[in-house]
């Protein structure tokens, strides 16, 4: 199976490297395209047998499952340059949330999923979201999730939570990476750690969360009452949270859902004119 993938940026080389080093895809079966080629000479550089299209039509025409790993708003006038390279046999993947599958469909004669991935992928770890279009072939469902399962977890998810989903799996890393962060920035400040000490003990700290909670040991809210000792020091630390985090994540999804109507908008109207 011939592997596309237009547009390598950030999600697109992440793609890109996860396939290849998770052993679900060979590099001389994968070709890409960028609008900036020396970004994707860059990926061919670290994988020779990595073939580079001069543009979205080659790769089209050589590929039979294709990623669109571009911006929104740039994806219908890909489509429109690629229709002709495209077929009954052959599958489409969007990875930008607010492009339903079902737009797509109206303008492609193939197969359409629409995948969100995650950064944290690149570890071959986190999840993947899928949704399936309503004439998505069953074969492609099927090559989908087993691609996806071999750098993630896929998960299958309805229209009607992409947002929130995307909110949590996708963005999380960052959100999550903020926070972590300002927690060390805080340590150094007030206690005169070296910073360096402090972000090899955050981090660190992190991991083994991150595989107690994998491994299943405990709830997140088992995990918090196990180190949260009654009148202790991890306690005092806890109150300060519930008084200050107050409707921080509240409304943090409040502005993500809001930003993503906006795109939804301009989506919905580009779609229309076409």
């Amino acid at each position: 199976m011939k592997i596309g993938i237009i547009g390598t940026g950030n999600m697109g080389r992440i793609l890109v490297e996860a396939f290849i080093e998770g052993k679900a895809i060979s590099p001389s079966s994968m070709m890409i395209t960028n609008r900036t080629k020396s970004k994707a000479l860059q990926l061919k550089d670290k994988y020779e047998d990595l073939q580079v299209g001069d543009d979205p039509q080659e790769v089209a025409s050589q590929s039979d499952l294709l990623f669109m790993c571009v911006k929104p708003l740039d994806v219908l006038p890909i489509l429109n340059k690629i229709i002709p390279y495209l077929n009954t046999e052959k599958c489409l993947i969007s990875i930008t949330s607010p492009i339903s599958t079902d737009q797509i469909e109206k303008v492609v004669p193939c197969s359409v999923v629409r995948v969100i991935p995650s950064i944290t992928n690149r570890a071959l770890a986190g999840v993947s979201l899928l949704t399936f279009g309503e004439n998505c072939d069953n074969f492609w469902k099927t090559e989908v999730e087993q691609l996806f399962s071999k750098i993630s977890v896929p998960v299958q998810i309805e229209e009607k939570i992409t947002r929130v989903s995307s909110d949590i799996v996708s963005c999380g890393p960052a959100f999550f990476t903020y926070l972590l962060q300002e927690f060390i920035n805080a340590a150094v400040k007030e206690t005169g750690i070296e910073k360096v000490v402090a972000t090899k003990l955050a981090s660190e700290m992190i991991i083994g969360l991150g595989e107690l909670i994998k491994q299943g040991h405990y709830t997140l809210p088992a995990l918090q009452q196990k180190v949260c000792v009654k009148g202790g020091i991890t306690g005092e630390g806890i109150e300060v949270l519930e008084s200050e985090l107050g409707e921080v994540f509240t409304d943090l999804f409040k502005a993500t859902q809001n930003k993503f109507k906006e795109d939804l908008e301009k989506v919905h109207i580009q779609f229309t004119k076409q």
